[in-house]
């Protein structure tokens, strides 16, 4: 990508006017596409300068202005699903200034936080949280005796996740003034809209119908033929308009669809519904990167950016870029389909960020993308692999947490050769702690049939992914996002011995035991320390003969790993130690017991005190407090 232009900054005089939601309110109507135009070019040319998700949030311009311009925010809670389209609503709740630390070390977050702002109803970056946090707090409120309404806004991917359809289930029977709007910018549920639906959406949603209905209920309650018949004719007669029967049959009032981008239908309708009680939806149509051509050409490379001109546009790298784990992983999938046949690719909505479009392209029989449902996904391998195939599940070190029960009851339990390329195990950077992998290391190593494998550079990670494959029995390989050491993947695939470990280099007294990501830092502390380095390879099985053996012959044993140093690599270390009778020192070193917030991933190191240096100066403290 090229550098961020120096243009002149885009004039936003109504924007600059706006500091707060009652601002926002205080305008009048003809106003609000003034202020939508102004929003829209400030988005872009902050994001160019910042970097972070860009298409989802020109999607939702409209729609945030909308929302805050009919509810009372932040006394009527807005939750919003996953995050990442809510620049806007920052904006607009008074953190347009922020907007320059977007993502950085203690600056503004990327998504939605508590302790940011009174306007972050709920945190979040995972998907599908949405309707079930706005129903508790509609259910709440009623509890409290308060008048305030709580809206959910979903997209049309997270709709795809179970827990989205549970919370649905629920809040059809539940007595709460619950909106949920479904932000559908893919156009996959319903096809494009014009004026009919929007009039019939104002019709619908205002209070003459619904009192028609109510009152139409009422009367004809007393012949119960009569009554179901009307219901049907209303339904289908709604039906030829609109796709909401589904909602309507979990007890929704379902609305539209309607224009997101179309102010003076969206407020009307907004502001009808404000007014009605009971379980609404809403369903808006919106096109993600709305009002830059560039993102609305292709809204998936202007999904998440890095900086860029915004005048130019993404310019593609030049020269040879560095190799990723992901692009070993991607590679590799690939290379193994060819070899064998049996080979399934499974990813719960990550087909680029997996590394997975290449082996669409190639296979596109053996490709699923189950869509955001991670437990879905995990079940789903485990029926795969029940018929004798080799199913393998690229999945995010922070999502595949959504699916614990079935990695440990589904595939764990029943003992099948599911395999697990875990991508982005580690500290993520710019995403903070929803994204970050700090816990898989910890939550997998009590799982009895695992194999878990950490690749300290981009040759192992290819040689461990061919032999996670090999094993049957469930296998995970974990990796970081970006690039490792440099070291080019060899073509040729083979087997690494289970359970086996290398000594990198040979020191005294010190020994470092580094688990994948850490082996860089821990060679070079090392050369300080004229200390041991082990490489471990796998966390589990561990290599216990390695472990004693360097206990035996080193004063201090010093675990190294990017997870959570509870119940981690570190542990287990330190429980084959004790199994043993072994009284060596131990200094074990990892991500603290606390959330790490986003940041480069170097200063997040630096931070946490696992920065080169800083590993060097507490093993040598520890070997000055023993003496």
């Amino acid at each position: 990508m090229s550098s961020s232009s120096s243009a002149a900054p885009v004039a936003t005089p109504l924007l600059d006017t706006i500091n707060s939601p009652a601002e926002l309110r205080q305008l009048e109507r003809r106003q609000l596409t003034t202020l939508a135009e102004e929003l829209r070019g400030f988005l872009i040319e902050s994001v160019s300068q910042t970097g972070g998700h860009l298409s989802s949030n020109l999607g939702t311009v409209e729609l945030t202005i909308a929302l805050h311009y009919v509810f009372n925010t932040p006394d009527d809670r807005i939750v919003w699903d996953v995050g990442h389209q809510t620049y806007g609503h920052k904006v607009l709740t008074g953190r347009r200034a922020g907007m320059a630390t977007l993502r950085q070390h203690e600056g503004l977050s990327g998504f939605p936080k508590r302790s940011e702002s009174d306007y972050d109803t709920f945190g979040t970056a995972h998907s599908s949280t949405s309707i079930s946090a706005a129903l508790g707090m509609a259910v709440a409120s009623k509890r409290k005796g308060e008048d305030r309404r709580a809206i959910a806004v979903i997209g049309d991917g997270a709709m795809s996740a179970g827990m989205a359809f549970e919370a649905l289930n629920n809040a059809g029977v539940m007595d709460a003034d619950l909106l949920v709007v479904l932000n559908d910018n893919e156009m996959s549920i319903s096809p494009p809209v014009g004026a009919l639906t929007n009039i019939l959406a104002r019709l619908l949603s205002g209070r003459t119908y619904n009192f028609a209905r109510r009152a139409g209920e009422k009367v004809l309650g007393v012949a119960p033929s009569v009554l179901e018949l009307a219901k049907r004719v209303e339904e289908h007669v709604k039906g030829m308009v609109t796709p909401g029967t589904l909602f309507e049959e979990f007890g929704f009032n379902y609305i539209g669809p309607i224009d997101g981008h179309d102010l003076d239908t969206l407020i009307p309708t907004l502001q009808n519904l404000s007014k009605l009680k009971g379980p609404q939806f809403l369903h808006v149509v919106t096109r993600k990167g709305q009002g830059y051509k560039l993102a609305e050409a292709d809204p998936v490379l202007y999904h998440g950016v890095g900086k860029f001109d915004h005048n130019a546009g993404i310019q593609s790298n030049k020269g040879t870029p560095k190799l990723t784990y992901t692009q070993v992983f991607s590679d590799w999938i690939c290379d193994m389909a060819a070899q064998d046949e049996r080979l399934i690719a499974i990813t719960p909505a990550m087909r680029e960020g997996s590394g997975l479009v290449r082996f669409e392209k190639e296979y596109p029989q053996r490709y699923f993308d189950v869509g955001i449902a991670e437990q879905h996904a995990l079940t789903f391998a485990a029926g795969i692999a029940c018929e004798g195939m080799k199913p393998v599940v690229a999945i995010y070190s922070t999502f595949l947490q959504r699916a614990y029960d079935q990695l440990i009851h589904d595939i764990a339990l029943q003992n099948l050769p599911v395999m697990f390329a875990i991508d982005r195990g580690g500290l993520v950077g710019a995403d903070g702690a929803t994204h970050h992998g700090a816990f898989d290391l910890s939550y997998m190593l009590c799982v009895p049939n695992m194999v878990i494998m950490a690749p300290a550079d981009e040759n192992e990670c290819r040689q461990m992914l061919y032999t996670a494959y090999k094993l049957d029995a469930p296998t995970a390989v974990r990796y970081p996002r970006g690039g490792g050491l440099g070291t080019t993947p060899q073509k040729e695939m083979t087997a690494l011995p289970v359970g086996k470990g290398e000594v990198r280099r040979q020191g005294k007294r010190v020994a470092l035991l580094a688990f994948g990501s850490m082996l860089g830092s821990a060679l070079v502390a090392a050369e300080s320390l004229d200390a041991t380095v082990a490489n471990m390879r796998f966390v589990k099985p561990i290599d216990v003969e390695l472990v004693l053996e360097l206990a035996r012959t080193h004063e201090l044993l010093v675990t190294l790993e990017e997870n959570a140093v509870i119940s981690g690599a570190g542990s287990e270390v330190a429980r084959v130690l004790e199994e043993a009778g072994i009284a060596t020192q131990t200094l074990r070193l990892g991500l603290p017991d606390r959330f790490i917030d986003h940041g480069d991933q170097q200063q997040l190191l630096a931070e946490i005190g696992l920065e080169t240096q800083q590993v060097i100066e507490r093993i040598n403290a520890r070997l000055a407090s023993q003496t």
